[in-house]
């Protein structure tokens, strides 16, 4: 069987967390073997590490969503490179992230999540571990600041990718990996669909990041990673290839990029 990878999800959310047996046993049976959890707040990371040291097929992610915000003193709800390079020297921790920017939610000066944001990327450069990047009404500033920090970092994904071919392109030429959600099974997203065609196989992943966006057929249901299968399948179709080899390559490139995770 020809195992994929969630590389994106949230299992330490509400809606999953006291699931966690009934989920991974859906995965196996779905021909899901791994599944990476994506760290949001530093107050929710130890579930997360918890969850990743429980199974050898999990694995975690360190850092702060552009969208937590704090109060009107602190709005950055500051984070250092140091606490994040602590939290990151972990055998299950393979990434640093999410992270990025979103100016669809919040508005006024932003100012403090593109340094946020800095800060994570200087992280994943000083640990050499591969960022995951959040982008959502914000490409043009996301690259500029890929580009502004500079060599060292070892590149990463551009997950839950919603953007123009054009963006994805700017992107890879970064060094970025591109990963699709469900989003790919909706009847209306013509603009996913066709980066899915565009994406070389070599930069490809796939995700859930469940416990959002349930891919059809099972939109208006809780999302979780047995579903990944439903993404690979949609893009292999857009792609005119055959599933089983959309998901070795996506495997493999979930691998190669995240080299600290294991498949045990």
């Amino acid at each position: 069987m020809n195992l994929l990878v969630d590389s994106h999800c949230h299992l330490d959310f509400p809606d999953l967390a006291a699931r966690t047996d009934d989920i991974l046993k859906a995965m196996k049976i779905n021909g899901v073997g791994w599944a990476l959890i994506a760290g949001v707040t530093l107050d929710r990371f130890p579930a997360v590490r918890t969850l990743a040291e429980s199974r050898s097929n999990l694995f975690a992610a360190v850092g702060v969503h552009p969208d937590t915000e704090g109060d009107d003193e602190n709005p950055a709800v500051g984070i250092s490179e140091a606490e994040l390079l602590t939290l990151a020297d972990h055998p299950k921790v393979v990434a640093i992230g999410e992270t990025g920017l979103d100016y669809y939610r919040l508005t006024g000066d932003l100012e403090w999540q593109r340094e946020r944001f800095r800060v994570h990327i200087r992280a994943a450069k000083a640990c050499g571990k591969p960022l995951i990047i959040h982008t959502r009404n914000s490409a043009a500033d996301t690259l500029a600041i890929l580009r502004e920090e500079g060599s060292g970092a070892k590149t990463g994904v551009f997950h839950c990718f919603t953007e123009t071919v054009e963006v994805a392109r700017e992107a890879l030429d970064l060094g970025f990996y591109i990963s699709l959600s469900g989003i790919v099974t909706f009847k209306n997203a013509a603009q996913v669909k066709e980066v899915a065609k565009f994406v070389p196989l070599d930069r490809l992943l796939v995700e859930t990041d469940s416990p959002y966006l349930t891919p059809t057929p099972y939109r208006g249901k809780t999302n979780e990673p047995a579903y990944v299968r439903y993404v690979a399948e949609s893009i292999s179709v857009e792609r005119s290839m055959a599933y089983p080899a959309l998901a070795e390559a996506t495997t493999r490139n979930f691998f190669t990029l995240f080299d600290h995770a294991k498949p045990e």
